[in-house]
Protein backbone atom coordinates (compact mmCIF):
# COMPACT_ATOMS: atom_id res chain seq x y z
CA UNK A 1 0.00 0.00 0.00
CA UNK A 2 1.34 3.57 -1.04
CA UNK A 3 1.46 6.34 1.27
CA UNK A 4 2.03 10.14 0.30
CA UNK A 5 4.16 12.62 2.42
CA UNK A 6 4.38 15.96 1.69
CA UNK A 7 7.18 17.53 2.57
CA UNK A 8 10.89 16.51 2.96
CA UNK A 9 12.01 18.13 5.89
CA UNK A 10 12.95 16.25 9.38
CA UNK A 11 9.45 15.53 9.96
CA UNK A 12 8.56 14.18 6.45
CA UNK A 13 11.70 12.16 6.22
CA UNK A 14 10.90 10.49 9.98
CA UNK A 15 7.15 9.99 8.91
CA UNK A 16 8.31 8.37 5.52
CA UNK A 17 11.58 6.17 7.33
CA UNK A 18 8.26 5.02 9.82
CA UNK A 19 6.05 3.85 7.19
CA UNK A 20 9.03 2.08 4.84
CA UNK A 21 10.86 0.04 7.60
CA UNK A 22 7.47 -1.41 8.77
CA UNK A 23 6.70 -2.81 4.71
CA UNK A 24 4.78 0.35 2.87
CA UNK A 25 5.33 2.57 -0.09
CA UNK A 26 6.12 6.01 -0.07
CA UNK A 27 5.39 8.81 -2.29
CA UNK A 28 7.14 11.97 -0.94
CA UNK A 29 6.80 15.05 -2.59
CA UNK A 30 9.04 17.94 -2.24
CA UNK A 31 9.08 21.43 -3.86
CA UNK A 32 12.17 22.85 -3.51
CA UNK A 33 14.00 22.80 -5.51
CA UNK A 34 11.80 24.49 -8.44
CA UNK A 35 10.09 26.91 -5.43
CA UNK A 36 11.63 27.24 -2.54
CA UNK A 37 11.40 29.29 1.13
CA UNK A 38 12.73 32.41 2.11
CA UNK A 39 14.91 30.61 4.53
CA UNK A 40 16.14 27.67 2.62
CA UNK A 41 19.22 27.65 0.35
CA UNK A 42 19.23 23.79 -1.34
CA UNK A 43 16.79 21.51 -2.60
CA UNK A 44 18.20 18.67 -0.37
CA UNK A 45 16.05 16.46 2.08
CA UNK A 46 16.53 17.59 5.56
CA UNK A 47 17.87 20.84 5.03
CA UNK A 48 18.79 22.17 8.31
CA UNK A 49 17.69 25.77 8.17
CA UNK A 50 18.49 27.31 11.26
CA UNK A 51 21.24 25.91 13.56
CA UNK A 52 23.04 22.79 12.75
CA UNK A 53 22.70 21.52 16.22
CA UNK A 54 20.20 18.89 17.11
CA UNK A 55 20.86 20.10 21.08
CA UNK A 56 21.84 18.37 23.86
CA UNK A 57 23.16 14.15 24.13
CA UNK A 58 23.11 14.41 27.38
CA UNK A 59 20.35 12.14 29.27
CA UNK A 60 19.67 14.15 31.93
CA UNK A 61 18.29 16.99 29.46
CA UNK A 62 15.12 16.73 28.01
CA UNK A 63 16.62 17.01 24.52
CA UNK A 64 18.83 13.88 25.01
CA UNK A 65 16.10 11.73 26.70
CA UNK A 66 13.45 12.93 23.63
CA UNK A 67 16.58 11.07 21.50
CA UNK A 68 17.28 7.97 23.41
CA UNK A 69 12.99 7.42 23.52
CA UNK A 70 13.71 8.08 19.62
CA UNK A 71 15.91 5.75 19.17
CA UNK A 72 13.68 2.49 19.91
CA UNK A 73 11.58 2.98 16.88
CA UNK A 74 15.21 3.77 14.61
CA UNK A 75 15.03 7.05 13.72
CA UNK A 76 16.31 8.36 10.70
CA UNK A 77 17.66 11.49 11.78
CA UNK A 78 19.66 10.44 14.54
CA UNK A 79 20.87 8.11 12.19
CA UNK A 80 21.95 10.15 9.89
CA UNK A 81 23.20 12.24 12.14
CA UNK A 82 25.48 9.84 13.48
CA UNK A 83 27.19 9.83 9.87
CA UNK A 84 27.50 13.71 9.91
CA UNK A 85 28.64 14.59 13.46
CA UNK A 86 30.78 17.53 13.86
CA UNK A 87 32.51 18.41 17.57
CA UNK A 88 29.53 20.21 19.54
CA UNK A 89 30.57 19.73 23.06
CA UNK A 90 27.34 17.78 24.74
CA UNK A 91 25.22 18.64 22.00
CA UNK A 92 24.79 16.89 18.68
CA UNK A 93 26.09 18.39 15.78
CA UNK A 94 26.22 18.06 12.40
CA UNK A 95 27.90 18.71 8.96
CA UNK A 96 24.13 19.70 7.04
CA UNK A 97 25.00 18.65 3.76
CA UNK A 98 26.48 15.36 4.73
CA UNK A 99 23.50 15.18 7.07
CA UNK A 100 20.96 15.45 3.86
CA UNK A 101 22.47 13.67 1.71
CA UNK A 102 22.74 10.64 4.10
CA UNK A 103 19.17 11.22 4.98
CA UNK A 104 18.12 10.95 1.30
CA UNK A 105 20.58 7.97 0.44
CA UNK A 106 18.75 6.16 3.21
CA UNK A 107 14.96 6.82 2.46
CA UNK A 108 16.63 5.88 -1.70
CA UNK A 109 17.94 2.52 -0.35
CA UNK A 110 14.10 1.40 -0.01
CA UNK A 111 12.34 0.21 -3.31
CA UNK A 112 9.09 1.34 -2.43
CA UNK A 113 10.33 4.92 -1.88
CA UNK A 114 9.91 7.65 -4.97
CA UNK A 115 10.54 11.27 -4.63
CA UNK A 116 8.84 13.44 -6.53
CA UNK A 117 9.91 16.97 -7.09
CA UNK A 118 6.72 19.18 -7.00
CA UNK A 119 4.87 21.53 -4.80
CA UNK A 120 1.38 20.03 -3.45
CA UNK A 121 -1.18 22.73 -3.05
CA UNK A 122 -4.32 19.97 -2.46
CA UNK A 123 -4.46 17.46 -0.51
CA UNK A 124 -6.00 13.48 -2.01
CA UNK A 125 -7.97 11.87 0.16
CA UNK A 126 -7.91 9.08 -1.76
CA UNK A 127 -4.28 8.21 -0.27
CA UNK A 128 -3.65 7.97 3.19
CA UNK A 129 -1.22 11.10 3.54
CA UNK A 130 1.03 12.73 6.43
CA UNK A 131 1.16 16.80 5.60
CA UNK A 132 4.53 17.98 6.92
CA UNK A 133 5.22 20.57 4.83
CA UNK A 134 6.90 22.67 7.57
CA UNK A 135 6.37 26.48 9.56
CA UNK A 136 6.85 27.77 5.58
CA UNK A 137 4.71 25.84 3.87
CA UNK A 138 3.60 27.86 0.80
CA UNK A 139 0.82 30.22 0.65
CA UNK A 140 -1.24 27.61 -1.59
CA UNK A 141 -1.05 24.89 0.81
CA UNK A 142 -1.62 27.18 3.81
CA UNK A 143 -4.82 28.27 2.59
CA UNK A 144 -5.82 24.49 1.80
CA UNK A 145 -4.91 23.74 5.41
CA UNK A 146 -7.29 26.70 6.58
CA UNK A 147 -10.26 25.46 4.44
CA UNK A 148 -9.61 22.32 5.39
CA UNK A 149 -9.06 22.77 8.89
CA UNK A 150 -11.72 25.78 9.93
CA UNK A 151 -9.13 27.13 11.76
CA UNK A 152 -6.99 30.37 11.29
CA UNK A 153 -3.78 29.42 11.23
CA UNK A 154 -1.57 31.30 14.09
CA UNK A 155 2.48 32.60 12.89
CA UNK A 156 4.89 33.76 14.81
CA UNK A 157 8.44 35.01 13.11
CA UNK A 158 11.42 33.03 13.65
CA UNK A 159 15.35 33.75 12.55
CA UNK A 160 18.42 31.99 11.70
CA UNK A 161 22.27 32.90 12.82
CA UNK A 162 25.15 33.80 10.57
CA UNK A 163 28.02 31.74 9.96
CA UNK A 164 31.77 33.05 9.09
CA UNK A 165 34.93 31.36 7.32
CA UNK A 166 36.72 30.27 10.66
CA UNK A 167 40.06 31.98 8.14
CA UNK A 168 38.41 35.18 8.80
CA UNK A 169 38.52 35.44 12.81
CA UNK A 170 41.22 37.33 14.58
CA UNK A 171 42.37 34.36 16.77
CA UNK A 172 44.59 36.84 18.53
CA UNK A 173 40.72 38.53 19.75
CA UNK A 174 39.69 34.91 20.42
CA UNK A 175 40.60 31.96 22.54
CA UNK A 176 39.37 28.10 22.56
CA UNK A 177 37.71 27.32 25.93
CA UNK A 178 34.57 25.71 27.36
CA UNK A 179 32.79 26.98 30.36
CA UNK A 180 33.85 25.80 33.41
CA UNK A 181 36.80 24.62 32.56
CA UNK A 182 34.75 21.37 31.53
CA UNK A 183 37.74 19.65 29.38
CA UNK A 184 36.44 20.10 25.76
CA UNK A 185 37.27 23.13 23.48
CA UNK A 186 34.49 23.13 20.91
CA UNK A 187 33.57 26.81 21.08
CA UNK A 188 35.55 29.69 19.97
CA UNK A 189 35.01 32.39 22.22
CA UNK A 190 35.35 36.63 21.19
CA UNK A 191 34.92 38.63 24.12
CA UNK A 192 34.46 41.87 24.84
CA UNK A 193 35.24 44.23 27.48
CA UNK A 194 32.76 46.55 28.69
CA UNK A 195 34.04 50.00 26.35
CA UNK A 196 33.58 47.36 23.03
CA UNK A 197 30.47 46.07 24.09
CA UNK A 198 28.81 49.18 24.88
CA UNK A 199 29.42 49.95 21.37
CA UNK A 200 28.11 47.35 19.92
CA UNK A 201 25.00 47.64 22.11
CA UNK A 202 24.47 51.03 21.05
CA UNK A 203 25.06 49.61 17.16
CA UNK A 204 22.81 46.82 17.12
CA UNK A 205 20.03 48.43 19.18
CA UNK A 206 20.02 51.39 16.28
CA UNK A 207 20.65 49.15 13.35
CA UNK A 208 18.62 48.73 10.35
CA UNK A 209 16.31 45.91 10.17
CA UNK A 210 15.00 44.17 6.99
CA UNK A 211 12.09 45.28 6.06
CA UNK A 212 9.22 42.70 7.44
CA UNK A 213 5.59 42.26 7.85
CA UNK A 214 5.58 41.04 11.66
CA UNK A 215 2.10 39.74 12.26
CA UNK A 216 2.81 37.61 15.28
CA UNK A 217 5.26 36.61 17.95
CA UNK A 218 8.75 35.93 17.65
CA UNK A 219 9.80 32.89 19.27
CA UNK A 220 11.29 33.12 22.54
CA UNK A 221 14.10 30.12 21.69
CA UNK A 222 15.13 31.98 18.18
CA UNK A 223 14.53 35.75 19.07
CA UNK A 224 16.79 37.85 16.97
CA UNK A 225 19.41 39.36 18.78
CA UNK A 226 18.44 43.00 17.98
CA UNK A 227 14.83 41.98 19.49
CA UNK A 228 16.30 40.44 22.62
CA UNK A 229 18.21 44.03 23.18
CA UNK A 230 15.16 45.87 23.77
CA UNK A 231 15.32 44.61 26.59
CA UNK A 232 18.33 46.72 27.89
CA UNK A 233 22.58 46.02 27.81
CA UNK A 234 22.49 43.44 30.00
CA UNK A 235 19.78 41.87 28.57
CA UNK A 236 22.27 39.90 26.36
CA UNK A 237 25.24 39.54 28.68
CA UNK A 238 22.57 37.31 30.72
CA UNK A 239 21.81 35.60 27.77
CA UNK A 240 24.12 34.85 24.49
CA UNK A 241 26.65 36.88 25.31
CA UNK A 242 26.92 35.52 29.21
CA UNK A 243 30.81 35.84 30.31
CA UNK A 244 29.57 33.44 33.65
CA UNK A 245 32.48 30.38 33.56
CA UNK A 246 34.79 31.77 30.94
CA UNK A 247 38.24 32.88 30.91
CA UNK A 248 41.49 33.10 29.14
CA UNK A 249 43.05 29.76 29.19
CA UNK A 250 46.34 31.46 29.34
CA UNK A 251 46.11 35.06 31.56
CA UNK A 252 42.71 33.87 32.95
CA UNK A 253 40.96 37.11 32.02
CA UNK A 254 37.32 37.75 32.77
CA UNK A 255 35.44 39.42 30.35
CA UNK A 256 32.07 41.81 29.94
CA UNK A 257 30.42 39.68 27.12
CA UNK A 258 31.41 36.60 25.62
CA UNK A 259 30.06 35.45 21.69
CA UNK A 260 30.52 31.81 21.47
CA UNK A 261 31.51 30.28 17.72
CA UNK A 262 30.29 26.77 16.96
CA UNK A 263 31.89 24.82 14.13
CA UNK A 264 29.77 24.29 11.50
CA UNK A 265 31.39 21.16 9.37
CA UNK A 266 33.88 18.65 10.10
CA UNK A 267 36.47 20.45 8.53
CA UNK A 268 36.09 23.66 11.33
CA UNK A 269 36.72 25.78 7.99
CA UNK A 270 33.10 27.49 9.16
CA UNK A 271 31.88 28.62 12.59
CA UNK A 272 28.11 30.18 13.27
CA UNK A 273 27.55 32.85 15.75
CA UNK A 274 25.38 31.31 18.57
CA UNK A 275 22.45 32.70 19.60
CA UNK A 276 22.55 35.30 17.17
CA UNK A 277 19.39 34.85 14.96
CA UNK A 278 18.85 38.31 13.25
CA UNK A 279 16.50 40.17 10.86
CA UNK A 280 19.44 42.80 10.34
CA UNK A 281 20.25 43.93 6.98
CA UNK A 282 23.06 42.32 5.69
CA UNK A 283 25.35 45.55 5.34
CA UNK A 284 24.29 46.09 9.02
CA UNK A 285 24.94 42.61 9.88
CA UNK A 286 28.86 42.93 8.50
CA UNK A 287 29.15 46.21 10.24
CA UNK A 288 27.38 45.58 13.61
CA UNK A 289 28.70 42.71 14.05
CA UNK A 290 32.15 43.52 12.75
CA UNK A 291 32.37 45.49 15.59
CA UNK A 292 32.98 42.65 17.95
CA UNK A 293 36.75 42.90 18.07
CA UNK A 294 37.65 39.08 16.86
CA UNK A 295 35.12 39.44 14.06
CA UNK A 296 36.03 43.04 12.42
CA UNK A 297 37.52 41.15 9.16
CA UNK A 298 34.94 38.28 9.48
CA UNK A 299 33.66 37.04 6.29
CA UNK A 300 29.98 35.90 6.22
CA UNK A 301 29.37 32.59 3.96
CA UNK A 302 25.89 32.79 5.13
CA UNK A 303 24.05 35.92 6.73
CA UNK A 304 20.99 35.73 9.41
CA UNK A 305 17.73 35.91 8.16
CA UNK A 306 14.43 36.26 9.78
CA UNK A 307 11.42 34.63 8.05
CA UNK A 308 7.68 33.58 8.80
CA UNK A 309 6.89 30.48 10.94
CA UNK A 310 3.06 28.72 10.08
CA UNK A 311 1.59 26.61 12.56
CA UNK A 312 -2.53 25.02 13.20
CA UNK A 313 -3.69 25.72 16.44
CA UNK A 314 -3.15 22.34 17.22
CA UNK A 315 -5.69 21.45 20.34
CA UNK A 316 -8.40 22.03 17.65
CA UNK A 317 -7.08 20.46 14.73
CA UNK A 318 -5.17 17.28 15.37
CA UNK A 319 -5.10 14.17 18.35
CA UNK A 320 -2.44 12.86 20.30
CA UNK A 321 -1.12 10.99 17.17
CA UNK A 322 -0.79 14.18 14.94
CA UNK A 323 -4.24 13.36 12.93
CA UNK A 324 -6.34 15.63 11.56
CA UNK A 325 -9.54 15.08 13.67
CA UNK A 326 -12.42 13.53 11.01
CA UNK A 327 -9.80 12.43 8.71
CA UNK A 328 -8.49 8.74 9.83
CA UNK A 329 -5.78 8.50 7.03
CA UNK A 330 -4.85 12.36 7.46
CA UNK A 331 -2.18 13.86 9.22
CA UNK A 332 -0.07 16.96 9.90
CA UNK A 333 3.18 16.66 11.09
CA UNK A 334 6.57 18.96 12.19
CA UNK A 335 6.63 22.65 13.32
CA UNK A 336 3.28 23.25 11.20
CA UNK A 337 1.77 20.55 13.99
CA UNK A 338 2.92 22.88 16.82
CA UNK A 339 5.97 21.50 18.25
CA UNK A 340 9.00 23.67 17.97
CA UNK A 341 12.59 22.52 17.15
CA UNK A 342 14.41 19.65 15.27
CA UNK A 343 14.26 16.84 17.03
CA UNK A 344 10.32 17.45 18.11
CA UNK A 345 9.57 17.70 14.70
CA UNK A 346 10.90 14.69 13.80
CA UNK A 347 9.58 13.02 16.68
CA UNK A 348 6.27 14.41 15.05
CA UNK A 349 7.00 12.56 12.14
CA UNK A 350 7.83 9.38 13.66
CA UNK A 351 4.45 9.44 15.57
CA UNK A 352 2.55 9.95 12.76
CA UNK A 353 4.05 7.41 10.64
CA UNK A 354 3.88 4.72 12.85
CA UNK A 355 0.16 5.63 14.19
CA UNK A 356 -0.38 5.51 10.27
CA UNK A 357 1.10 2.09 9.82
CA UNK A 358 -1.15 0.80 12.53
CA UNK A 359 -4.07 1.93 11.16
CA UNK A 360 -3.30 0.75 8.04
CA UNK A 361 -2.98 -2.56 8.90
CA UNK A 362 -6.26 -2.45 11.02
CA UNK A 363 -4.63 -1.66 14.52
CA UNK A 364 -4.45 1.45 16.45
CA UNK A 365 -1.41 3.04 18.45
CA UNK A 366 -1.80 2.79 21.99
CA UNK A 367 -1.92 5.99 23.88
CA UNK A 368 2.32 6.84 24.38
CA UNK A 369 2.89 7.08 28.00
CA UNK A 370 2.32 10.37 29.38
CA UNK A 371 5.86 9.90 31.83
CA UNK A 372 7.63 10.18 28.05
CA UNK A 373 8.98 13.29 26.49
CA UNK A 374 7.02 11.76 23.16
CA UNK A 375 3.96 11.44 24.81
CA UNK A 376 3.91 14.81 27.09
CA UNK A 377 4.48 16.49 23.51
CA UNK A 378 1.87 14.85 21.95
CA UNK A 379 -0.63 15.49 24.63
CA UNK A 380 0.42 19.23 24.86
CA UNK A 381 -0.96 19.56 21.26
CA UNK A 382 -3.62 18.06 21.34
CA UNK A 383 -5.25 19.54 24.64
CA UNK A 384 -7.69 22.09 24.46
CA UNK A 385 -5.21 25.08 25.39
CA UNK A 386 -7.17 28.86 24.29
CA UNK A 387 -3.18 30.57 24.39
CA UNK A 388 -1.72 27.41 22.22
CA UNK A 389 1.76 28.32 21.01
CA UNK A 390 4.72 25.81 19.77
CA UNK A 391 6.77 23.87 22.79
CA UNK A 392 9.92 22.41 23.24
CA UNK A 393 10.48 19.49 25.05
CA UNK A 394 11.15 20.00 28.87
CA UNK A 395 10.48 18.06 31.61
CA UNK A 396 8.40 20.70 32.38
CA UNK A 397 5.58 18.70 30.55
CA UNK A 398 6.11 15.45 32.66
CA UNK A 399 4.01 13.97 35.13
CA UNK A 400 5.81 15.17 38.70
CA UNK A 401 7.79 12.12 40.39
CA UNK A 402 7.06 9.84 43.23
CA UNK A 403 8.85 11.27 46.12
CA UNK A 404 10.75 14.34 46.20
CA UNK A 405 14.24 14.71 44.96
CA UNK A 406 15.89 17.80 46.18
CA UNK A 407 18.83 17.72 44.29
CA UNK A 408 18.40 19.23 40.63
CA UNK A 409 20.69 17.24 38.36
CA UNK A 410 19.00 13.97 40.22
CA UNK A 411 15.55 14.78 39.67
CA UNK A 412 16.43 15.23 36.04
CA UNK A 413 17.85 12.30 35.82
CA UNK A 414 14.97 10.56 37.75
CA UNK A 415 12.70 11.74 34.88
CA UNK A 416 15.30 10.98 32.53
CA UNK A 417 15.14 7.43 33.19
CA UNK A 418 11.82 6.68 34.12
CA UNK A 419 11.21 8.50 30.16
CA UNK A 420 13.59 5.95 28.36
CA UNK A 421 12.55 2.73 30.59
CA UNK A 422 8.61 3.15 29.87
CA UNK A 423 9.13 4.36 26.39
CA UNK A 424 11.36 1.19 25.90
CA UNK A 425 8.47 -1.32 26.94
CA UNK A 426 5.92 0.95 25.13
CA UNK A 427 7.87 0.18 21.98
CA UNK A 428 8.58 -3.33 22.11
CA UNK A 429 4.89 -3.88 23.02
CA UNK A 430 4.12 -1.69 20.11
CA UNK A 431 6.14 -3.41 17.37
CA UNK A 432 5.34 -6.88 18.64
CA UNK A 433 1.50 -6.08 18.88
CA UNK A 434 2.07 -4.32 15.08
CA UNK A 435 3.56 -8.09 13.94
CA UNK A 436 0.81 -10.22 15.38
Amino acid sequence: MKVKVVGGGLAGAEAAYALLTRGFEVEMHEMRPQKTTPAHKTGSLAELVCSNSLKSEVLSTASGTLKEEMKCFGSIVLQAAESARVPCGGALGVEREIFSREVERMLGAFPGFTLVREEVTEIDFSLPTVIATGPLTSDKMAQTLRSLTGQEHLNFFDAAAPIVTAESVNYEKAFFASRYKSGDTDYLNAPMNKEEYLAFYDALIHAERAKQEVAGNYFEGCMPIEVMAEGGPDCLRFGPLRPVGLRHPETGERYYAVLQLRKENAAGDLYNLVGFQTGLTFPEQRRVFGLIPALANAEFVRYGVMHRNTFINAPKVIDGEFCIKGKEFTYIAGQLSGVEGYMESAMSGMIAGLSLAARLKGKRMPELPATTIMGALSRYVSTENKDFQPMNANFGILPELPGRIRDKLARKAAYADRAISDMKTYAAEFERALKE
